[in-house]
C-alpha cells in the first residue's frame, strides 16, 4: 500500500470505493481522516446485504457490519452518549436492560476468554456508572416469545397472513420495508425485545414504583447498531438511548473501571433475568427454537421431552425443518446473513413459499454478530462467533427454567397488568406496525 494512505486518506483526494454515510445516519460514523479508501465496507455491504445500491443513509439497514470489517476501525457505531451525561445531570431516575449477546462479547475487550459468559460483573459495572436499575432485555425475549407464539398460532387457525417471519431484527425490518414491502402483511407484529422492554419500564415499573415516566431515561445495551436506528421510529417509545457493547467497554475503560475485578451482582427484581429460551434470542436459530417451545406447550399442554431443535442451530446461513405439533406441520427456516435470505423472500412474493414460519436476522451468527461487537479478525470469526453461540446454548441448559410461560416475571406482569398474549394492553404496548419505504430507493437514485 502506498505510504501516504498508512494513516488515512491524502487530503487531496476524495472517496471513490468507500460506502458513502449520511450525516444523519443515526446508527454509523466515519472518522474520514483515518480512512484509507480500501472499499472494504462497500464490498461488506454487497457480499452480506445484497445492496448494491449507494448507502447514504437512506438504504442503510444500519446494521454496522462495515464497522466489523474496516481494517483501519475509521467506521464507528455513532455515539449519542452525551444524551447519557444529560440524563444525569437532570437527575433522572436512569434504567439499564442488557441483551444476551453482550454478556458473551463484552469480556473480549479485557482479556478475557472468548465467549465467556461475563452476566454478572457486566450488571455491576453498569452499576457503577450510576445507573439507579439494571434489568435483563431477556425478560423482554421472554415476552416477545409470549406474543409471537400466540400470534403465529392465531394466523394459522385463523387464515392469516403466512408464512409469518419473525420481527426482533431492526435491520431486517427496514429490509423489508424497502425491498420487499409488499411482504410487511407477513411480518409479526411483534415490537422487538428493547421495543417490549422499553414500554414494560415505562409503564408497569413506574407504576409498580410509583415513578413519573417523564423521570425515567431508559438505555438498552445491545450488540446491534441498528438499534439505534430502531428507537427513532416513532413506534418504539419506550427506550430513550442505545449503547452498543463496544461502546460501553469503551466507557468503562474512561472511567477507568477495573471490570475484570469486579465482583458479580444480580438484577434488580421485577424485570430480573429471563429463561433459557430468552436467553438463546442473542443468536440464530435461538428465536424459532423459543417459539416452537412455547408453540408447543400452547398446543398440547405438555413440555417436549427434547426441547433442543439442531437441525435449526448452528453457523449454516439457510436451514430448514418440518415439525408436526399437534396434528398442525410448521414448516420453518431460519436465515442469518441478509443476501442469503433473498431466494425465500422472492419465494414469498411469488407465492411459492413451503414455509409457514421464518426466522430472519441480518448478521451472521445473528445477534452475537452484531455491529456494535467487540471486532473479530475476520480468519477467527467463525470460530469466535460459535464461542459466543456455545457458550448461551451452555447457561440455557444449566436454567431451570427454560419455557417462556415460567418465567416468574413474565406471569407478574401478564396477571397484573396485560392480562393475556394479545390483548388490547398488549397489542396496544407491544405490537406495531410497518410502512412502505420503497419510495426511498427513487430518492436515492435521483439524487445519486
Amino acid at each position: 500500500m502506498d505510504s501516504k494512505y498508512i494513516n488515512g486518506l491524502d487530503n487531496d483526494k476524495k472517496l471513490q470505493n468507500a460506502i458513502k454515510i449520511s450525516k444523519d445516519n443515526p446508527s454509523i460514523e466515519r472518522i474520514e481522516k483515518n480512512c484509507i479508501d480500501c472499499g472494504m465496507c462497500k464490498n461488506i455491504c454487497q457480499q452480506r446485504e445484497g445492496i448494491d445500491d449507494i448507502c447514504d443513509g437512506k438504504l442503510c439497514v444500519n446494521c454496522g457490519q462495515c464497522i466489523q470489517f474496516c481494517p483501519v476501525g475509521c467506521i464507528v457505531p455513532k455515539s449519542s452518549t452525551e444524551k447519557l451525561k444529560q440524563a444525569k445531570e437532570n437527575k433522572k431516575v436512569l434504567v439499564a436492560y442488557t441483551s444476551p449477546a453482550v454478556r458473551v462479547s463484552i469480556g473480549d475487550e479485557f482479556g478475557l476468554e472468548k465467549g465467556e459468559f461475563i452476566q454478572g460483573k457486566l450488571v455491576t459495572s453498569l452499576r457503577k456508572l450510576g445507573f439507579d436499575y439494571v434489568f435483563d432485555v431477556t425478560f423482554a425475549a421472554d415476552l416477545t416469545i409470549m406474543e409471537e407464539a400466540n400470534e403465529l398460532i392465531s394466523r394459522i387457525k385463523n387464515n392469516g397472513v403466512l408464512p409469518m417471519f419473525t420481527s426482533c431484527c431492526p435491520s431486517w425490518v427496514k429490509y423489508a420495508e424497502i425491498f420487499y414491502p409488499e411482504l410487511l402483511p407477513n411480518l409479526s407484529t411483534c415490537k422487538s425485545p428493547i421495543g417490549m422492554q422499553g414500554e414494560i419500564v415505562k409503564n408497569y415499573f413506574s407504576m409498580k414504583n410509583n415513578l413519573d415516566k417523564k423521570d425515567i431515561f431508559t438505555v438498552a445495551i445491545t450488540p446491534c447498531t441498528s438499534k439505534k436506528y430502531e428507537i427513532t421510529k416513532d413506534e418504539i417509545t419506550g427506550t430513550d438511548l442505545v449503547i452498543t457493547a463496544s461502546e460501553l467497554a469503551d466507557i468503562i475503560k474512561n472511567e477507568n473501571i477495573d471490570f475484570v475485578n469486579l465482583k458479580d451482582s444480580d438484577f434488580d427484581p421485577l424485570l430480573s433475568e429471563g429463561t433459557g429460551s430468552g436467553m438463546i434470542f442473542g443468536n440464530t436459530g435461538g428465536v424459532m427454537q423459543a417459539a416452537l417451545r412455547e408453540v408447543n406447550y400452547i398446543l398440547t399442554g405438555k413440555k417436549l421431552k427434547n426441547i433442543e431443535f439442531k437441525n435449526i442451530s448452528g453457523m449454516d446461513n439457510v436451514k430448514e425443518s418440518s415439525i408436526n405439533i399437534n396434528g398442525i406441520e410448521f414448516n420453518i427456516a431460519v436465515v442469518h446473513k441478509m443476501k442469503d435470505a433473498l431466494p425465500i423472500l422472492e419465494d414469498v412474493k411469488n407465492g411459492k413459499s413451503k414455509y409457514n414460519y421464518i426466522e430472519i436476522m441480518n448478521c451472521q451468527g445473528g445477534c452475537v454478530g452484531g455491529g456494535g461487537q467487540p471486532k473479530l479478525l475476520p480468519s477467527e470469526e467463525i470460530n469466535q462467533k460459535q464461542k459466543r453461540i456455545d457458550s448461551l446454548y451452555k447457561r440455557d441448559k444449566q436454567d431451570n427454567l427454560r419455557y417462556a410461560h415460567e418465567n416468574p416475571d413474565i406471569i407478574r406482569v401478564y396477571k397484573e397488568y396485560l392480562n393475556n398474549p394479545l390483548s388490547n394492553i398488549s397489542n396496544k404496548l407491544l405490537h406495531t406496525k410497518y410502512k412502505d419505504k420503497s419510495d426511498l430507493k427513487e430518492k436515492v437514485k435521483q439524487t445519486s
